[in-house]
């Protein structure tokens, strides 16, 4: 297991990302590597693991049109 990955998808978790969307976004290599790119990019930048966690949470919630605060709805 890849333990950036993980890390990352914990990370997001812990920002209410559901899983569900998660798994679609690590399952696609296109998807996965944006992701990564994305990450790493705003880690270099000086941001803590935590503070990019939540900046790439709200592109997520945005671009798919979800409320943060229902995040965990979605997934039941």
């Amino acid at each position: 297991m890849d333990i950036e990955r993980y890390n990352i998808y914990e990370h997001l978790r812990d920002f209410k990302v559901p899983a569900t969307v998660l798994d679609n976004i690590f399952s696609t290599e296109e998807d996965r590597q944006v992701l990564m790119e994305a990450w790493n990019a705003l880690i270099q930048d000086g941001y803590s693991q935590d503070e990019t966690a939540k900046k790439i949470a709200e592109l997520i919630f945005q671009d798919l049109d979800i409320d943060p605060d229902h995040s965990s709805d979605v997934e039941k």
